[in-house]
């Protein structure tokens, strides 16, 4: 089916930017929503940012302005790029797709996850 693979998570201080990114591999026809998603332990799991096959992009209130999210269908892969980065967005971020597999049934896919840890 399809694999997502997480990468660009780390460290860095308040005010500092980071790139992620998400590959989805295995075997689809293609791939459609993407979306990028947090979570921090005791809270619920959120949308941060989704982009549509198409490019359309939509983004929380709380990233709005700050992060950036954006995909290479030739490379099944989205990327998020975070700037001006609060300690409150420390979280594992989740990458996230609808994939159409070979007998054009939909599934959402999740990936690993990726830790993000923004010092004050």
């Amino acid at each position: 089916q399809v694999q997502l693979v997480e990468s660009g998570g780390g460290l860095v201080q308040a005010g500092g930017s980071l790139t992620l990114s998400c590959a989805a591999s295995g075997n689809f026809r293609m791939i459609n929503d993407m979306g990028w998603y947090r979570q921090v332990p005791g809270k619920q799991r959120e949308l941060v940012a989704s982009i549509t096959s198409g490019g359309r992009p939509n983004t929380a209130d709380s990233v709005k302005g700050r992060f950036t999210i954006s995909r290479d269908n030739a490379k099944n892969t989205v990327y998020l790029r975070m700037n001006s980065l609060k300690p409150e967005d420390t979280a594992v971020y989740y990458c996230n797709a609808e994939g159409v597999v070979r007998n054009y049934v939909r599934y959402t896919y999740w990936g690993q996850g990726t830790q993000v840890t923004v010092s004050s």
